[in-house]
């Protein structure tokens, strides 16, 4: 697996585009993850982009994007998020880019007042159209699983669930090792993931909240987690997630900090190559 980096950890901290990314191929990681924002981005900001990445010999593998709409009751709101998340996979087929990193949203109302199923199926009727549309553009989806408690999918087995339900080849599972540790998701449990998981997220936390911290500076014990990503051979990429840095003004040693740690983990499980 390839070892990557959201380049939100810079943008987050006031660095530019096309400095951040400098400073992501300096370090020595092997590709990158854009953050943005597809509405509307300029033409320019898209060539930036392209033009660092391909000069920095920096692949963009991924464009994470946060669609909580998907799953509205609201039917125009819905369509304006669909609408939305194509002009995330228009930019990743610009870019070369392998998927989209979706986010669906919560259950409304404390799943009270609309039936937790009718949003569930909501969320396949979406996603099953945005993969239809991502397999004409070459593009792959992959779905956070957000470890909060009215997250559709917030557990392995919600997981699971959703993209065998949605049978769409194009819409896959990603996996955030943090995340999986505050949803109380054992490394044994990773293997139901096997055939459905194509993108890797890593960070650390303090095993309470999430953190999105270097490796090292939380609880997460990360070699049995690795150790299980290693016996599903996915053919992807692990992308280091920072966001939110203490001190903004240290982000260079922040990032230096988090590839140091994380190299030296896909080292000792031999996941990097």
């Amino acid at each position: 697996m390839k070892l990557g980096i959201i380049n939100s950890a810079f943008c987050q901290a006031g660095v530019d585009t096309a400095t951040g990314l400098k400073h992501i191929s300096r370090i020595g990681f092997d590709c990158v993850d854009i953050h943005t924002e597809a509405a509307g981005l300029a033409q320019k900001e898209i060539s930036l982009v392209a033009r660092t990445c391909e000069k920095l010999n920096l692949p963009i593998i991924s464009l994470p994007v946060c669609s909580l709409g998907l799953v509205d009751f609201a039917a125009p709101v819905r369509e304006f998020h669909i609408g939305r998340t194509k002009q995330f996979i228009d930019l990743a087929k610009t870019w070369n880019a392998k998927n989209v990193l979706l986010v669906l949203g919560e259950y409304m109302w404390q799943r009270e007042v609309i039936a937790p199923e009718a949003q569930w199926n909501w969320a396949l009727e979406t996603c099953r159209r945005i993969g239809d549309y991502a397999d004409k553009k070459g593009i792959d989806i992959a779905l956070e699983l957000e470890p909060f408690r009215l997250s559709l999918l917030n557990s392995v087995d919600a997981m699971v669930r959703f993209v065998d339900e949605c049978g769409h080849p194009r819409v896959r599972a990603n996996i955030d090792i943090s995340h999986l540790v505050l949803s109380d998701t054992s490394p044994a449990e990773v293997k139901k993931l096997k055939g459905r998981a194509i993108h890797v997220h890593l960070s650390d936390c303090d095993g309470k909240v999430h953190g999105d911290l270097p490796p090292g500076r939380g609880v997460v014990k990360f070699a049995p987690y690795l150790q299980a990503i290693k016996e599903l051979k996915m053919d992807g990429v692990i992308s280091i997630e920072l966001e939110y840095a203490p001190n903004p003004a240290k982000i260079v040693a922040w990032v230096e900090e988090a590839y140091r740690g994380t190299a030296k983990l896909m080292e000792q499980t031999g996941l990097r190559g």
